[in-house]
């Protein structure tokens, strides 16, 4: 997959995207046929344990990236920007999203804020891809009000059109649009010619996008209403690290198949 396949894709069919954090699980994802895998700062809940994405920096971002890197053979591969590694200036945002390309990434995500048009300008200048982020911005929830839907009102609801537009116009290849009222992300989804990607916003969009921990059931801490579990992978898990300790604690485990042997000759001459 490249941006361009991307791109061709908008009114022909739904595109496929999921994040994933490691080699096993990117190879997974890929072998799926998932058209997009992002490695995204949800690392910081999913995977670290951490309480926000602002916890989350390039080291880790960039340390899980290449392991996905290492797995993915037709996926288009977006690193996800980490909090204050975009923000201050736009030279420093260029450096670090050149660093995801470096490292096997195809394009980068990042999300909305103050200067942003700027800085997806600089970035894009520097022949890197951009995919946008609006609505629910999590970096910045705490200015948004906290993890609500946003664009419920007319006001809101238009201005969420018009970063839409800039971004597009700006010249990002997609835009995820996150926990946004259906119809307001049906609206957006016509106007751009460019794919949108929705997570909690509609099923008009271009295409849609999880966290993968969230529809595999291995995250329990909270589950946002958007999110649809299609296996509940944790207990199932769970029981077969039961039924492993059980079996070592009884003998059981490793049986005769499992063990190597030496030979009766070998051993008597030691």
């Amino acid at each position: 997959m490249t941006v361009k396949d991307i791109l061709l894709l908008k009114g022909k069919r739904k595109i496929t995207m999921l994040t994933a954090y490691d080699y096993p699980f990117a190879s997974l994802v890929d072998k799926a046929g998932i058209d997009i895998i992002l490695i995204g700062d949800s690392l910081a809940n999913v995977v670290l344990g951490l309480e926000s994405t602002k916890e989350v920096g390039m080291t880790e971002m960039l340390y899980h990236s290449k392991a996905v890197c290492r797995a993915v053979k037709q996926a288009l591969v977006i690193g996800d920007m980490p909090y204050e590694s975009y923000q201050a200036h736009p030279d420093e945002a260029v450096k670090n999203a050149r660093r995801f390309i470096d490292i096997g990434c195809a394009a980068i995500k990042l999300e909305w804020f103050e200067k942003c048009l700027e800085v997806t300008g600089e970035i894009i200048k520097a022949g890197i891809p951009v995919m946008g982020h609006i609505g629910l911005t999590p970096q910045t929830a705490d200015k948004l009000g906290g993890f609500k839907v946003q664009g419920k009102d007319a006001e809101a609801a238009k201005r969420l059109i018009e970063q839409a537009q800039q971004l597009e116009k700006a010249g990002c290849f997609a835009i995820v649009l996150e926990c946004v009222p259906d119809r307001i992300a049906a609206m957006v989804s016509v106007k751009l010619k460019i794919p949108t990607i929705g997570i909690g916003a509609g099923a008009d969009c271009d295409g849609q996008v999880l966290v993968m921990h969230d529809m595999l059931g291995l995250f329990d801490r909270y589950r946002p209403k958007f999110v649809k579990q299609f296996i509940n992978l944790g207990p199932m898990v769970q029981k077969a690290m039961e039924e492993y300790k059980e079996e070592v604690i009884s003998g059981k485990f490793p049986a005769k198949e499992h063990c190597f042997t030496i030979s009766k000759e070998e051993l008597e001459k030691l």
